[in-house]
């Protein structure tokens, strides 16, 4: 259940970076707004899943997602350029996120003390 916690929690860092660029400045309210919203509740998310994964791993996992949703995003949506070097690289990431799940300490944060 934490790492299902901690990929929304990723995807509403990818939320909130993406209002946090269209805010303008903090001068549109609606996207001021969504970002706020976003980012409490995407840090909310990280300390909960950060009860049960080691948050040195939770915060590797939620930057790296959020940051490949984020590049992602902004290329589908034309705000970024489209690079076979950036699809590359955000696969490196996203592949670094799958293996740090896959070799993940059981059992919460103590186990890997």
């Amino acid at each position: 259940m934490a790492w299902i916690v901690l990929l929304v929690s990723a995807v509403l860092e990818a939320v909130w970076a993406t209002a946090l660029g269209a805010s303008e400045g903090f001068t549109r309210p609606v996207e001021s707004i969504v970002f706020v919203v976003g980012c409490i509740l995407s840090m909310i998310g990280l300390e909960r899943a950060a009860r049960s994964i080691p948050i040195a791993t939770a915060y590797a996992v939620w930057v790296g997602i959020g940051a490949a949703l984020t590049v992602t995003w902004a290329i589908v949506t034309g705000a970024e350029a489209f690079s076979w070097w950036t699809v590359l690289f955000v696969a490196g990431i996203v592949g670094s996120v799958i293996g740090l799940k896959i070799t993940a300490p059981k059992g919460g944060p103590e186990a890997g003390a």
